[in-house]
């Protein structure tokens, strides 16, 4: 096999030629536009990687749909399709919303109970997704689909509740100051202030913007699902039965607890991602008028990570890079907003025919061994 084989047929090479492609039909796009195109990403680097403050949103923007791409490339590496990320993620803010409300725990109990409220709720609503469908046999698809607008309309029954609503707004109370993040509270003390002022870089990457421990969340997670897959018993269990049902029942798997025990782990990071974005961005929940994207963003980025864990880090930073990025080209040159959507459509669509590469590969190689034939 010759050196050009080998790189075609590496993961890593379709996602990197699917990106390439992006940026290609996205210059045409703004050719047509009548925008010029390296003006244009000129712009978006520089609206990404230009000021501490950019770096910073950009991680903030990235974190729920690093979570979400996780709980679906999960998914998809056990035989799944986690279509109902979104509502996970809904059920996940929705029920730390309640208990940071009703909680007021110290800060070192509080935090970490909110989050695990908001695994919780995510975990349930996946795990009766898993249990439909190795109990009945119905697809996760259908359910997930159905569970996510059960969320949306529970998210805004919950907001307009007596209890919980907070009036003349249009969503509830914040959480306890106890349930916020650790950042946020510390950049609100009186030392944390004296040090943020007093230091440019952590004045614009923290003190002008909603930065959190939720990333760190976000990286943990990834790590612990791919050993959890590569490298444990209940991993391996896992991808069996996403293999092949049939061989591992044979082989004694027990293939219904194992479906079951893979949508309460999606739905758990889910959840996760969740009751981060309450306890680190968002404070509270509030009515919504529309599904915020969170769980469907993660299957583009579980798609152009080509389903790997630790992949979705990176797809997560990159698209939340273009999004943020994206709106700084339409404010500065008027550049239709939709580029950024195209572009990212169109880097999806290559990694989804990523299987192409290794076939030409093939060929290529097929073509070396009858030339030095």
């Amino acid at each position: 096999m010759n050196k050009a084989s080998k790189i075609l047929k590496k993961p890593i090479t379709s996602t990197v030629i699917a990106v390439l492609f992006g940026f290609i039909v996205a210059a045409f796009v703004l050719l047509i536009a009548g925008c010029n195109p390296i003006e244009a990403f000129g712009i978006l680097f520089r609206s990404v990687f230009s000021k501490p403050k950019y770096v910073a949103n950009v991680i903030i923007k990235a974190t729920p749909i690093i979570l979400t791409g996780v709980s679906i490339a999960f998914a998809f590496k056990v035989g799944l399709f986690n279509i109902g990320a979104e509502g996970q993620f809904v059920m996940g803010t929705v029920v730390a919303t309640i208990v940071g409300i009703c909680l007021d725990l110290p800060p070192v109990l509080q935090f970490p109970v909110v989050l695990l409220s908001g695994m919780v709720a995510g975990a349930l609503f996946g795990g009766f997704v898993g249990f439909l469908k190795a109990k009945f046999g119905i697809h996760e698809v259908i359910t997930s689909i159905m569970l996510n607008w059960i969320a949306f309309y529970f998210c805004n029954f919950i907001a307009a509740t007596k209890t919980f609503h907070q009036p003349n707004t249009n969503g509830t109370y914040p959480i306890n100051a106890s349930g916020l993040d650790f950042i946020f509270n510390w950049k609100k003390s009186e030392a944390g202030r004296e040090v943020v002022i007093n230091n440019e870089f952590l004045r614009e990457a923290v003190g002008k913007t909603d930065m959190n421990i939720g990333f760190i969340f976000a990286i943990a997670a990834a790590i612990i699902i791919a050993i959890l897959l590569k490298k444990t018993t209940k991993g391996y269990e896992l991808r069996a039965v996403g293999f092949n049902q049939y061989a591992a029942e044979f082989a004694g798997i027990n293939v219904r607890k194992n479906i079951i025990h893979a949508m309460v782990i999606a739905g758990a990071i889910a959840g996760l991602a969740g009751a981060l974005q309450i306890t680190g961005v968002a404070q509270k929940i509030s009515t919504l008028g529309a599904f915020e994207n969170y769980g469907f963003n993660g299957m583009s980025v579980a798609l152009i990570a080509n389903s790997s864990p630790i992949g979705s880090i990176f797809a997560g930073l990159l698209f939340a890079a273009l999004i943020y990025g994206g709106g700084s080209i339409q404010s500065e040159i008027g550049a239709p907003s939709e580029v950024i959507n195209i572009m990212i459509g169109t880097i999806v669509f290559f990694v989804a025919l990523s299987k192409v590469i290794p076939v030409l590969a093939d060929k290529l190689e097929k073509k070396e061994v009858k030339k030095d034939a």
